[in-house]
């Protein structure tokens, strides 16, 4: 016969919360990049400096994408704080 104790309260509330935070992070590893990437194209076509600025902002993009997973990941290790939860 299965067990049929109460779940805890609150506890899978954190764990969709970090499902959901850490499940953005393949969406922000590609989004960075392709954005840097279409806005040194465009400025390179304009200005006439291919490929410098497609590559510049390119690394930009990267590094943006990084500094956020670094930061959503941060975010997926807090505790939650409990007043929140209560209202």
């Amino acid at each position: 016969m299965p067990d049929l104790k109460e779940p805890r309260k609150g506890k899978g509330k954190i764990e969709y919360r970090q499902l959901g935070l850490l499940g953005t992070i393949p969406i922000i590893m590609v989004v960075g990049p392709v954005v840097g990437f279409f806005i040194g194209r465009w400025l390179d076509s304009k200005l006439g400096t291919a490929p410098f600025l497609l590559i510049l902002f390119l690394i930009f993009g990267f590094i943006a994408s990084g500094k956020e997973i670094y930061r959503i990941i941060k975010r997926a290790e807090e505790k939650p704080d409990k007043t929140k939860d209560e209202n």
